[in-house]
């Protein structure tokens, strides 16, 4: 009988051991690294298609606001011919150049004519080149001048607009492949504990055939093989949810949603290896620079900055000087003395100014409210991602500390589990003990795997603090 007992415990003792041998031998040739779907999804995923729209957009309206810089050409002719005499006839083509600066120059030919032509205008050919500059509102800046520098500073903000985008879409994605990836390797391990728990129902019903073991034995067997399966049941349950949330992140090229096949499965070494932080006060001098969201919003305070420039402008009065000088020919620099100028020139003011300001001074006060919330929204944000920092390396830190601790709470469990087998081969211990601290070990497993699930979304999502998840 002691014998019988011997064989069966060492049977048993095999049983239990083949699991950590089974779960590192594993080899497939369908691995999804984690790698490999974020590269898709920078690639593939709407969000991040939409995400580089944002800076296409920009770009078309950097250069449409540089339309109001372009040249122009215009043209105005008209005639009038009654009861056969030419009243009048005129032709003046104009080529207007504006400039960065708030000068716009002005060329242009006229050709007029007819017996009651407007005494007021040169009559034949004639030709001017002029300027026209405002001396009040205006000068420092303009509405067009003002649309320029925002609109750079928006095709600046849109990239930073799409790494936020990105940061975001990314870390979602991340968080759901580790979900998947420690699903996985829980399923795996109860695919293991319940191939063993089956062997050991079969030789205890060996061994209560052979007349070794009691009936209670085989029910003993039988429950822990029971309780095992539900719980792998459940585990590939969560294993399927999570495949199918991670399919969320994963499209074709040709935009078409993909559904991730069932034998595929996360990468391992992947799973178990163990990121590193840079310190905390590094992070935070890292996220303080080169935050997209801490940059973006800076950039909405430099347009409001500029946007009050361009409203105080509308409180002082407008004042525009017009100079032209003339030429009886189409060579406008042609025939030049001492005398020309002087002779030949064509000159103007325009001045207005509202007697009470009060547009003026509410669009003036509105553009320092709109600049106040901007420079609060900033500082909102840079407090917000500063704790959002603390926080996540603090998760961070004591994951890394729960993991190491996890190792040696499992290896404790194992060693019990050992050390009750041998009890039960010398027949001070029983079935009963031996599955409890089987059980026991089991969890400690699945903990350790939830753990590292936890740890490695937490190390990302530190990045994703920081404004670094690329």
């Amino acid at each position: 009988m002691v014998v019988r007992k011997n064989k069966f415990a060492g049977l048993l003792l095999i049983c239990l051991f083949t699991i950590n041998v089974n779960a590192q031998t594993i080899k497939s040739s369908d691995v999804l690294s984690v790698q490999t779907v974020m590269e898709w999804v920078r690639t593939n995923h709407p969000i991040a298609k939409q995400a580089n729209l944002l800076t296409d957009r920009a770009d078309a309206e950097l250069t449409a606001t540089r339309g109001a810089f372009d040249p122009s050409f215009n043209w105005e002719a008209s005639r009038k011919t009654f009861d056969g005499k030419n009243y009048y006839q005129y032709s003046n083509p104009e080529l207007q150049l504006p400039t960065a600066s708030p000068i716009t120059i002005k060329t242009g030919l006229e050709n007029n004519r007819g017996l009651y032509a407007n005494p007021e205008v040169s009559g034949g050919k004639s030709s001017y080149l002029g300027v026209e500059v405002p001396l009040g509102n205006g000068l420092l800046i303009d509405k067009r001048r003002a649309a320029l520098q925002q609109a750079k500073l928006m095709q600046t903000q849109s990239r930073q607009d799409r790494l936020v985008q990105l940061n975001d879409l990314l870390l979602d994605a991340y968080a759901a492949y580790w979900r998947w990836a420690g699903a996985w390797e829980i399923n795996q391990l109860l695919l293991q504990f319940s191939d063993n728990a089956a062997n050991r129902l079969r030789l205890v019903k060996i061994s209560w055939q052979n007349g070794d073991r009691a009936a209670m034995d085989t029910l003993e067997a039988n429950a822990q093989l029971q309780q095992i399966l539900l719980l792998q049941s459940e585990a590939g349950m969560k294993l399927t949810n999570a495949g199918i949330e991670l399919s969320f992140f994963l499209w074709e090229a040709n935009e078409q949603p993909f559904r991730l096949p069932e034998n595929v499965r996360p990468d391992a070494n992947e799973f178990r290896s163990k990121p590193t932080s840079s310190p905390l006060e590094e992070l935070l001098a890292t996220s303080m620079n080169s935050n997209p969201q801490l940059r973006s919003a800076a950039l909405k305070v430099n347009s409001m900055e500029i946007d009050k420039k361009l409203k105080f402008q509308s409180m002082l009065p407008y004042l525009s000087v017009k100079a032209n000088i003339l030429n009886a020919d189409y060579a406008v620099f042609k025939g030049w003395d001492n005398n020309f100028i002087p002779n030949n020139n064509k000159w103007g003011v325009s001045f207005n100014m509202p007697l009470f300001l009060r547009q003026g001074r509410g669009e003036y006060k509105r553009a320092q409210i709109k600049l106040k919330e901007s420079s609060l929204e900033l500082s909102a944000k840079r407090w917000q991602t500063e704790n959002k920092i603390r926080y996540y390396y603090t998760e961070y830190s004591r994951l890394q500390d729960q993991l190491q601790l996890t190792d040696q709470v499992q290896n404790n469990y194992r060693q019990l589990l050992k050390n009750e087998e041998l009890r039960f081969n010398q027949g001070e211990s029983s079935l009963f003990l031996i599955n409890s601290r089987e059980m026991k070990w089991l969890e400690s497993l699945q903990k350790q795997t939830e753990l590292r699930a936890k740890f490695l979304t937490a190390a990302y999502q530190l990045q994703w603090a920081t404004g670094t998840l690329r």
